[in-house]
């Protein structure tokens, strides 16, 4: 009797005919979905409009600063520590101001007025010393005695006084002027002499004319008074 092997094909598929499951097309590959972006929209900062208010208040004021103002000088900023500083605004009179600002705004401040004369001074980094008294030689002096104490080297870069631009060679005529004093005494001497003595006044710079004759008021008035 025979006996007969039964043979059966394999169930494994053939190399050629293996399955892929790795995606062969773009649009079968996995990706992970996209969604709308959630950054919130853009506004001014907190930070610029703190910034431009700081500056109108700035300009303003430089504006306030103005009035009554009979010089205004720039300082050198550049070089100034914290303390120098501080201790150079102590020094100052009643009468002075002395403020730290940028060219800009300075500009702003006094465009269209007679102290936009100042524009030569407008590079760098400046302070600025407003004077409120016509006794120009002592507002400048408090200055001068702090450079030569402190040695500082810092000096001014140029100053506007009756709508004229005085340069760092200049200062000399603004620190060398007379006192109301001196001119009151200096006219009143001249009006009690001869003619020649009065012209010599009437040739004399408007403002010094302007303060003789209000000492000559002023004079008139206490010799009324007084009779």
């Amino acid at each position: 009797m025979e006996i007969s092997l039964l043979s059966f094909p394999s169930l494994k598929p053939p190399p050629s005919q293996t399955l892929s499951l790795k995606p062969t097309a773009p649009f079968l590959r996995s990706s992970r979905p996209t969604f709308p972006s959630s950054k919130p929209p853009s506004y001014p900062s907190i930070r610029a409009a703190i910034s431009r208010t700081k500056k109108e208040e700035t300009v303003e004021t430089v504006k306030e600063q103005l009035e009554n103002c009979y010089l205004l000088a720039a300082v050198e900023y550049k070089g100034f520590t914290v303390k120098q500083f501080q201790d150079l605004r102590r020094s100052l009179p009643d009468s002075s101001k002395l403020l730290v600002a940028k060219n800009t705004l300075v500009l702003k401040a006094i465009e269209g007025t007679p102290w936009e004369a100042l524009k030569p001074c407008m590079k760098g980094m400046n302070a600025w010393l407003f004077v409120h008294t016509e006794e120009i030689p002592d507002a400048l002096k408090p200055y001068r005695t702090f450079q030569k104490e402190k040695k500082v080297e810092n000096d001014f870069t140029g100053a506007v006084f009756e709508g004229k631009f005085y340069g760092p060679d200049d200062f000399k005529q603004l620190e060398s002027m007379p006192t109301r004093a001196e001119i009151y005494a200096k006219l009143l001497g001249s009006l009690q002499t001869p003619a020649i003595g009065l012209v010599g006044t009437l040739q004399a710079p408007a403002r010094d004319v302007v303060m003789v004759l209000k000492a000559y008021v002023k004079k008139l008035e206490e010799e009324s008074g007084g009779n």
